[in-house]
């Protein structure tokens, strides 16, 4: 970093590092034991949507790589939100955490190596506290900044966040997770796939 940037308060910014995927599964782990949550088996990855030739090969690469696992239970879907995102849904079975963290790393690193990678916003794994309240909690994973963190809607609310629980969930995975420090980067991702859905 220059002085200059020192001087203006500019940071240098953090180098996405995927592999910070794979302490998901120890963080499930903690999750459950800590706050009774427990993984979906759902997990998408977001990436700003660019036309052309180039987004149908990744879309099909994607689709390829993901669909000839012969173990998956449901196929890879593609999808837009309102704001023109693309979403990358892929599913494994609830008790499988590892296996899905494989699939949203090969994606990622797929979009990445395909010259998707300025284009990646996040990924996420989806959460629920099971039979009873049912809430939905997401881990976010920022791909510009190398970060975690808890998104958890309030269920059956329009578009509120549960804070006290997403906060509780920071304290409790801080040595399992690279957690965000910004809460002001804790973005919603409302109607994020495989988290809708619960």
């Amino acid at each position: 970093m220059r002085f200059l940037d020192v001087i203006l308060g500019r940071s240098k910014p953090v180098r996405p590092d995927l592999d910070q995927l794979f302490g998901l599964p120890s963080a499930a782990i903690t999750l459950q034991a800590g706050a009774g949550f427990t993984p979906t088996g759902a997990g998408s990855v977001c990436f700003a949507t660019t036309e052309g030739g180039a987004f149908g090969r990744i879309q099909q690469d994607v689709g390829e790589l993901l669909d000839a696992d012969s173990g998956r239970s449901a196929p890879v879907t593609f999808s837009q939100d309102a704001y023109g995102y693309t979403w990358v849904l892929v599913t494994r079975p609830a008790d499988d955490t590892a296996a899905l963290v494989n699939d949203l790393h090969a994606v990622n690193t797929l979009l990445e190596d395909g010259g998707f990678g300025p284009q990646l916003l996040c990924s996420l794994v989806a959460f629920t506290d099971g039979p009873g309240d049912d809430r939905p909690l997401a881990l976010v994973y920022l791909y510009k900044r190398g970060t975690f963190y808890p998104f958890a809607p309030v269920p059956g609310a329009a578009e509120r966040r549960d804070n006290a629980l997403e906060l509780q969930v920071r304290a409790l995975l801080a040595d399992d997770l690279r957690m965000e420090k910004d809460l002001s980067r804790w973005f919603p991702v409302w109607g994020a796939p495989g988290l809708a859905a619960h």
